[in-house]
């Protein structure tokens, strides 16, 4: 059994809660019964008094005679420390990393021959010179709903060096359990999706057990971050560039069926790329310039658009084109982006979620994987040799 108190974990009774860690340290002190009368000798690692503990380390707390009756790590701030006793009760193991440049107190009651003693050991850790953190977990904005292909990408404020550590300690937990995995993208961003898409309308949380990884080069994990992401409705949109059509769902009914231009195909910036996207943002009004032309250059262009919904990083959004609605499910006249008519960009521009899913065919342009939030364009298969666990 086990009750949390105000700082740390009370432990009590049976087995604990989670499997054990890292290495212990050394060090202890021995208990008393109150009277004075010797109890159950307790020894608590680290000792009472030490300092510039090593925040992966390990607490122990052991029972020479008698059992554990209850074990509380009380710390002044960061993470909750949670343990495990041991199946006889001789023993107890912290199961997490500490946080760095704080204070914990141990404090352990045993019980044999009758009686009880108490022993309690202070201790801080290591402040470390260095420590990582995480500064952004996307999708962040409060109140959000996103699509089914929603990826979760994490971002932290230096390299890791121990990829393979921190990786460990990132857990997602979704209510509709799918398979999923973690890819590093550089050496300072991670990125996590799934097999197949999420189910809908669920809450998925995201966890990471940072605070006191050994993460390399003597960087450890400053602090624990948590998200709750709320998935909404399927929002799914096909559509075929040469068919100049894109067809709405949503949780599999048709919602709309909309006409489109989309790019002229004159050169390959100007040809719409085919594979699965994700929407990614959206914004009215945007302005399009033409990229890697400076104005007067042939083909150089800079224009105000409505309803914007981005889709891709090479500059592809569905936005408002009055200009081109009589070529709109006819021809394809733009510079590359859906050119739609100002009520159903609007429409669209509405309903959008971040990480729904648009899958367009018909060019021979394919998108790549990593162009925007495309990642659903690498076989799940191919994506997990990403991860540091692989």
């Amino acid at each position: 059994m086990r009750a949390k108190g105000r700082f740390g974990l009370v432990v009590t009774g049976g087995a604990g809660a989670v499997a054990l860690l890292a290495a212990g340290c050394s060090g202890g002190g021995t208990g008393e019964i109150a009277s004075g009368k010797p109890g159950s000798a307790v020894t608590i690692s680290p000792a009472n008094g030490t300092a510039q503990v090593k925040p992966d380390g390990t607490i122990e707390v052991k029972a020479s005679d008698g059992k554990l009756e209850k074990v509380t790590v009380q710390g002044d701030k960061g993470a909750e420390i949670t343990g495990r006793l041991a199946g006889d009760g001789k023993s107890w193991r912290s199961a997490r990393t500490l946080t760095p440049g704080a204070s914990y107190t141990v404090t352990a009651q045993a019980r044999g021959g009758g009686k009880t003693s108490t022993v309690t050991s202070a201790f801080t850790t290591l402040k470390p010179e260095k420590t990582l953190s995480i500064v952004d977990v996307t999708p962040n904005l409060k109140g959000e709903k996103v699509g089914v292909g929603m990826p979760i990408m994490l971002r932290f404020d230096r390299p890791v060096t121990d990829k393979a550590a921190v990786e460990r300690v990132l857990r997602v937990t979704p209510d509709k359990p799918v398979e999923g995995a973690w890819r590093w993208i550089g050496s300072d961003q991670v990125i996590y999706r799934t097999r197949t898409y999420w189910q809908p309308h669920q809450t998925v949380r995201f966890q990471a057990n940072l605070a006191g990884v050994n993460a390399g080069d003597g960087v450890y994990g400053a602090k624990d971050a948590q998200q709750a992401i709320s998935v909404g409705a399927a929002q799914i949109t096909t559509g075929s560039i040469s068919g100049h059509h894109m067809t709405v769902k949503r949780d599999g009914t048709k919602l709309r069926a909309i006409p489109f231009s989309a790019g002229n195909g004159e050169t390959r910036e100007f040809t719409t790329t085919s594979g699965v996207h994700l929407l990614m943002e959206k914004g009215d009004p945007v302005t399009m310039v033409s990229p890697g032309r400076q104005e007067g250059d042939p083909g150089y262009y800079k224009t105000v658009v409505d309803h914007a919904v981005r889709f891709s990083n090479s500059g592809e959004y569905v936005h408002s084109a009055p200009w081109s609605v009589g070529s709109q499910g006819s021809a394809n006249v733009s510079h590359g982006c859906l050119n739609v008519s100002p009520a159903d960009a609007r429409w669209f521009y509405d309903i959008m979620q971040r990480g729904d899913v648009i899958n367009l065919t018909g060019s021979d342009r394919e998108v790549e994987w990593d162009n925007g939030w495309s990642f659903w364009q690498q076989p799940f298969d191919e994506w997990k040799k990403g991860s540091a666990l692989a």
